[in-house]
């Protein structure tokens, strides 16, 4: 039930990342991917700096975005970089 949890919250950071970060759109798969590594990201981040946005959902969403928009943000300059 778990690995559900963190699909369904991975999958919405990852559409809520690529709203607020109007780049090129990923697709479901792309945006699920993005949101997984973005959570770890924003965790692993926020958690350096000393930032807790909450816990639960909630929480969960909002960090996994934060993570979800940097990635975006470094794919978008990699892309960018080889054209």
């Amino acid at each position: 039930m778990e690995i559900i949890g963190t699909l369904i919250i991975g999958a919405i950071a990852g559409w809520l990342g690529s709203v607020i970060y109007k780049g090129s759109g990923l697709g479901l798969l792309g945006n699920l991917i993005v949101g997984i590594i973005g959570g770890i990201l924003g965790y692993w981040l926020l958690g350096k700096i000393g930032i807790n946005l909450g816990t639960g959902w909630i929480g969960a969403i909002i960090t996994g975005a934060v993570g979800a928009i940097i990635i975006l943000f470094l794919l978008n300059l990699i892309i960018k970089k080889k054209k």
